[in-house]
């Protein structure tokens, strides 16, 4: 035999119920013995509860009321043939009297008792009874409806009534004994039983999933099915984790935890009556009747995942009680959850300090300030002596809850939980974890639980994945290129370094979007013209904040110094930063010091290796010397490709003229090429080497050798401009042919040392390192105490979109590797 109930959801439209038919012809097919447990419609108990409460206050219930009965109307006419429907509609129309004069009364009085609650709240399912009842009769025979209120007794706990086990199991064992002979299938009201006096109770909102396995522990049926419209449990809440996923199998005792802890798949008590009698309880969802669902048994499914889902209890208060005094107190805890108890304060966790110097519990924010005030008056004389010192309420906190058999006994679950709450930049407030190691809870800000959901999922069910989230902001020609490649290379990433890269958001100089689930890196200009909105700074940060995602980076290929200056903002809400703008790291030291201190304290990534050398790995190497122990000595370097091809390319052929404007012609050069000649962009690069090398040094500290006259400098534009270098020729020739005449050539130079930062035009011979340098490129040479006669030389392409974002891309690696 198998009980079948199904929710609020399966019984509320005719998609729903023509499922429900289907479901339970194929199930008599194969047990002929089978009881069918129905709620009430979906948001019925809600109405039936919101007017007794209108009428007790005197409001107006009436239109509920209509409501109420328009939406079983409708349903009545949609699903039953016409030969049924009169007598059903009659039997509604009754129970709606019925109904109106309770709320009539109730109205008059003013009042409104748990008993006569309990009356009217109970309607729905007897509604919903007749509607299946009448449905399957066309299609199975026998059949009987039942009302259950005349098998299940409880006591007078109205609202949330207790059934006496001894006296319901005889009942319904009888009441089962005269079907015998016909094997009826039963269609049963959930939710309903009475007391002793045959008043009206109910188990509790959920009750209809005990009803189902009240019964079928009863009658020691084979298996429970609690049809849903959800595929069984999933490893986290899918409306807050898009990519849950379905969990096959759970345990009574994991299915309890999640359920207790806020996974609304499953009324909690429902495990207890069967957990002895060993019936397995499974989880199915009506709209989609074929998915394999969560089976519920005595033990879980054994494999390589530690935990098997995250659940939470959103909205709570944490009552925190301190005091040397504590330390010893023997019968504290006692006497405090006596008190609490006898007031019917509800305590959901409690965690104490080891030291018990104190103690903390959560419990609903509606009981928070009343629980304190039983605990000053139980305490009152500690609180006088100073034994215990102080009683604080928190608000808006939640808890969240990773539960799973399979980590008992685990080394590394609660590490890796923790860490990846640290990454996130959630704190915890407290922790709980039993014996069993069945759960570890913990208690959080609100405002971060979904961030910590999300971080906790991604951490532990992803497989060996690690999934990071990129905003990229640029998408010019170093932007356009990095997401060429990153669409080319994310397959391999996935398949060779086990990292997912996610696009979640782009943003141009006009407008930004962000979609977590459809933007890709195929489509992104598409989805930005179509639906991009006018781009805000202040609504990226806030946008990216509400997407309650882990691992976030924010990629900047542009040359904004707005833009540049909202990196402290993302880095305190923990979205680490990659850019090829270089204004951040050359800004005041102040401010590169306050990046880099936060980068620390939250340990997220701050990357910006493109800001020195495009691709090359030049601040990484600088780092890395420093960080296992080496000294930095001295550093030269040419990092600028414009300036490089123009000292590699002058020679007694051209002038210096025709050299500047060759490179201009070639795109070597800014549109205005005093822009690069003036070398303040090749001292930025240096003041950034000399920061990471150790030293303190603003922009202004920098010696500027120039390249030009002053004439040149101060041209009112370009025909100006040329004209003054070939009229000052001579001057750039006899540092040229000098150079020549020792078999040197000219190179404009960048020097680091002895914390000071010097740019100017040097001749090197061939023992130098640049001596050999050619076209456009970039070379550095760092000499430390390990590279003391020979100097570590980094050499290749400084510039070019393809080579920056190949940069940037290497750095993105970097950050999400660190997750």
């Amino acid at each position: 035999m198998k009980v079948l109930k199904f929710g609020g959801t399966s019984v509320s439209s005719q998609i729903s119920l023509q499922n429900l038919v289907k479901i339970v012809k194929t199930e008599y097919a194969i047990d002929n013995e089978l009881i069918v447990v129905c709620s009430a419609l979906s948001g019925i108990t809600n109405l039936l509860q919101k007017m007794a409460i209108d009428a007790s206050l005197q409001q107006n219930y009436t239109i509920d009321l209509k409501e109420v009965e328009s939406i079983h109307i409708q349903l009545i006419k949609e699903v039953l043939p016409i030969h049924f429907q009169n007598e059903v509609l009659i039997h509604h129309k009754l129970l709606l009297n019925e109904l109106e004069n309770i709320l009539e009364s109730v109205s008059y009085l003013r009042e409104i008792s748990p008993k006569t609650n309990d009356r009217i709240i109970s309607f729905g399912e007897k509604w919903s009874n007749q509607i299946v009842y009448n449905l399957l009769k066309e299609n199975i025979d026998p059949i009987i409806s039942v009302n259950t209120k005349t098998l299940i007794k409880t006591d007078s706990n109205f609202g949330n009534a207790q059934i006496d086990f001894e006296l319901t199991e005889k009942i319904v064992q009888d009441w089962y004994q005269t079907l015998k002979n016909q094997k009826p299938v039963v269609i049963a009201t959930g939710f309903i039983a009475s007391d002793i006096s045959g008043n009206t109770t109910t188990l509790g909102r959920g009750g209809s999933d005990y009803t189902a396995s009240v019964l079928g522990a009863l009658l020691n049926a084979s298996e429970i099915q609690i049809w849903t419209d959800v595929n069984g449990f999933m490893t986290a809440d899918p409306k807050w984790v898009s990519n849950a996923k379905s969990l096959p199998f759970l345990s009574y005792a994991e299915a309890m935890e999640l359920s207790y802890f806020g996974a609304k798949v499953i009324y909690p008590p429902t495990m207890i009556p069967v957990i002895n009698k060993q019936i397995p309880i499974l989880i199915k969802n009506t709209l989609n009747p074929e998915f394999i669902g969560t089976t519920i048994h005595n033990s879980t499914e054994k494999g390589n995942s530690m935990a098997k889902g995250i659940a939470s209890v959103n909205d709570l208060a944490l009552i925190n009680i301190e005091g040397n005094g504590l330390i010893g107190f023997k019968g504290f805890d006692g006497r405090l959850f006596t008190a609490l108890a006898n007031h019917d304060v509800n305590i959901i966790m409690v965690t104490q300090a080891g030291s018990e110097h104190s103690i903390s519990f959560a419990l609903s924010p509606q009981d928070a300030e009343k629980a304190k005030k039983i605990i000053l008056k139980e305490f009152k004389y500690e609180f006088l002596i100073n034994k215990i010192e102080k009683v604080s309420i928190e608000k808006d906190v939640s808890i969240v809850a990773v539960v799973g058999e399979n980590m008992k006994h685990r080394k590394g679950i609660a590490g890796k939980v923790f860490h990846a709450l640290g990454k996130a930049g959630v704190n915890i407030i407290a922790i709980a974890q039993g014996s069993s190691e069945l759960n570890i809870s913990m208690i959080i800000k609100k405002e971060t639980l979904k961030k910590a959901i999300n971080a906790i999922h991604n951490d532990l069910f992803l497989s060996d994945i690690k999934n990071a989230h990129l905003f990229v902001a640029g998408i010019g020609n170093i932007g356009g290129e990095l997401l060429k490649q990153l669409d080319q290379q994310n397959t391999k990433l996935a398949t060779n370094h086990n990292l997912q890269l996610n696009l979640i958001g782009i943003a141009n100089s006009k407008k930004t979007f962000i979609d977590i689930s459809d933007l890709q890196f195929k489509n992104y200009r598409e989805k930005l013209t179509q639906k991009g909105a006018k781009i805000s700074f202040d609504t990226i940060l806030e946008n990216l904040k509400n997407t309650h995602l882990p691992n976030l980076i924010f990629v900047d290929n542009t040359a904004d110094a707005s833009l540049a200056f909202y990196y402290k903002k993302f880095l305190e809400n923990n979205i680490s930063v990659v850019t090829c703008n270089k204004i951040a790291t050359s800004s005041q030291q102040s401010e590169y010091d306050e990046l880099k201190k936060i980068t620390l304290e939250k340990n997220i990534s701050f990357l910006y290796e493109t800001n020195v050398g495009a691709g090359l790995p030049i601040i990484k190497t600088i780092q890395d010397l420093i960080a296992s122990g080496d000294e930095i000595i001295k550093v030269e370097a040419i990092l600028s490709g414009t300036l490089s091809y123009i000292f590699n390319q002058y020679s007694k052929e051209k002038t210096f003229a025709q050299v500047v404007k060759d490179a201009q012609e070639k795109g070597y050069t800014e549109p205005n090429p005093v822009d690069d000649l003036s070398g303040k962009d090749f001292a930025r690069k240096m003041l950034i080497l000399a920061r990471e090398s150790g030293v303190k040094m603003e922009m202004d500290e920098i010696e500027i050798e120039p390249i030009l006259p002053e004439v040149a400098l101060k041209a009112s534009n370009l025909k100006e401009f040329y004209q003054s270098l070939e009229h000052n020729e001579t001057l750039f020739a006899h540092q040229r042919d000098k150079a020549f005449e020792n078999k040197q050539f000219l190179r404009y130079m960048g020097t680091f040392e002895n914390g000071k930062v010097k740019l100017a035009i040097k001749a090197v011979d061939q023992n130098h390192p640049f001596y050999g340098l050619t076209g456009s490129d970039n070379i550095i040479a760092i000499t430390t105490n390990r590279y003391l006669n020979n100097p570590l030389v980094v050499k290749g392409p400084g510039a070019g979109a393809c080579v920056t974002a190949a940069g940037v891309f290497a750095d993105i690696m970097s950050a999400a590797n660190l997750f």
